[in-house]
């Protein structure tokens, strides 16, 4: 694909959507960072939920460690590995009053020190709550960045690096958000909804179907 027509494609998706941000609910860097450690391999709805009954309750490193780990599974044992994720947030809370002053870091590496917290965690934290021009790739850009042909990669490592170097500078900020409602909603992953796209002239899906 060339880079007119990367152009071509982010200016729709800009002019469709100029000002997206994720359907994760939040209303501090510390309630994003808990909410995308809780979306691993599960529904934004479903975090929202969650986080609807636990916010109210504890919404800081030291409120949401004060609850304890059973204190805080009862939060969100609707949401799948809740097991695994409460241990990772409770450590996590503890690193970050006790080594943090209770603030989420703009640091990739510290933040992947983080338990429960990866490179796509980190990215989108630093993206969506600090404004870098990072790039997180789920299953949804994932998807996309290959069967577009905007950024074809065999893992989610290689489509980063390369939406990174192919996207132009002044969409990069909001580029991941745009990809992930893309995928979400339009190129989805059994029957891509291609008639209802408003790239589908500038894709290079080979089997598209109406």
């Amino acid at each position: 694909m060339n880079k007119n027509k990367r152009f071509e494609i982010f200016s729709r998706l800009r002019d469709d959507n100029p000002e997206p941000t994720t359907e994760l609910n939040f209303n501090s860097t510390f309630e994003l960072l808990i909410a995308v450690i809780l979306s691993a391999q599960a529904t934004d709805k479903g975090v929202n939920k969650a986080t609807a009954k636990l916010y109210p309750i504890a919404n800081t490193p030291e409120t949401i460690y004060n609850l304890g780990l059973d204190g805080l599974k009862k939060y969100i044992k609707t949401i799948g590995l809740y097991n695994s994720k409460a241990a990772n947030i409770i450590k996590t809370c503890k690193i970050l009053v006790e080594q943090h002053n209770s603030v989420v870091p703009d640091d990739q590496a510290m933040l992947e020190a983080l338990p429960g917290v990866g490179r796509k965690t980190a990215n989108v934290v630093r993206n969506t709550a600090f404004g870098h021009p990072t790039m997180a790739v789920d299953t949804h850009i994932f998807r996309v960045s290959n069967r577009t042909k905007i950024a074809p990669g065999k893992n989610v490592l290689e489509v980063e690096k390369k939406l990174v170097k192919f996207i132009p500078e002044e969409f990069m900020v909001d580029a991941h958000h745009w990809l992930i409602l893309l995928g979400r909603y339009t190129c989805v992953a059994r029957k891509p909804r291609c008639g209802s796209c408003l790239i589908e002239d500038l894709c290079e899906f080979k089997d598209k179907t109406e």
